[in-house]
């Protein structure tokens, strides 16, 4: 099959998984079922047609807006599908075919998902990330490839070394914090940690720590925000994670090597 072929196959089955990730962002922090009712208008209630539903280009179509009450429509819907698209493409151009692939997939789409709740609700759903652990842990054991080492798989040592760093720090920090880190962030960071090995955890803290950073600074000096402004900090760890899957290797050989 032509690369090009391939890669619009990926591209259209990652926005089909984005309108789905639109639902479990809006229903799962309101606690409701995320396979009924079907795909509705949050204004008029009416369920959406299948052909208002294709990712992207419906909301093209129809400027915005729904068919039957003309209600606008927020441009994350659209957002989220295309985002979820670009990783799923990004995932095989960097990784390739494997079955490793899917399992990148998936975590690429639980990112995207913890980060726009976190954003709405400042929380991280267990829902997510409580499955997510002991897959986290299985796949690293048996199918994924160290993010630091080349041509090498993780395995159950690393993989459960990740898990115990990424869960006993966040641990660590919420208690001498008293509070300043949630239990969501802890639970997060246990699956990134058993997913990606222990060295996966420094770096994600290191980037989502130095991105919460700058994104404060700013706040503080453009938006008038004060130091006791409350920011998500399951946005920058996502952002971390995802700079950790894709270039891991490269930032530890360029600090270690330089």
């Amino acid at each position: 099959m032509p690369d090009t072929i391939l890669y619009f196959i990926i591209f259209a089955f990652g926005s089909i998984v984005g309108s789905f990730l639109n639902v479990c962002i809006y229903r799962i922090p309101r606690n409701l079922s995320i396979v009924v009712p079907s795909s509705r208008c949050p204004s008029c209630n009416i369920p959406i047609r299948f052909y208002d539903n294709i990712p992207v280009a419906s909301y093209v179509f129809l400027g915005g807006k729904c068919r039957a009450c003309r209600a606008k429509i927020s441009v994350r819907y659209p957002l989220v599908e295309l985002l979820n698209a670009l990783l799923y493409v990004a995932v095989f151009w960097r990784f390739g075919a494997g079955w490793h692939t899917p399992v990148y997939f998936i975590f690429c789409s639980a990112l995207i998902v913890i980060t726009f709740i976190d954003l709405d609700f400042q929380v991280i759903p267990d829902r997510i990330t409580i499955p997510g652990i002991p897959i986290g842990l299985a796949a690293g054991s048996f199918l994924l490839p160290d993010p630091f080492i080349r041509y090498s798989l993780l395995g159950l040592k690393s993989s459960l070394m990740g898990l115990l760093a990424g869960g006993g720090l966040y641990y660590a920090i919420a208690v001498l914090s008293r509070g300043g880190m949630g239990g969501g962030d802890i639970k997060m960071m246990a699956m990134v940690g058993a997913l990606m090995g222990w060295k996966a955890v420094l770096l994600t803290t290191f980037l989502g720590s130095l991105t919460g950073a700058v994104l404060g600074l700013f706040l503080m000096l453009f938006r008038g925000k004060g130091r006791k402004t409350k920011i998500p900090f399951g946005p920058f760890l996502a952002f971390g994670s995802l700079v950790t899957l894709f270039w891991g290797q490269e930032i530890f050989d360029w600090y270690f090597y330089r």
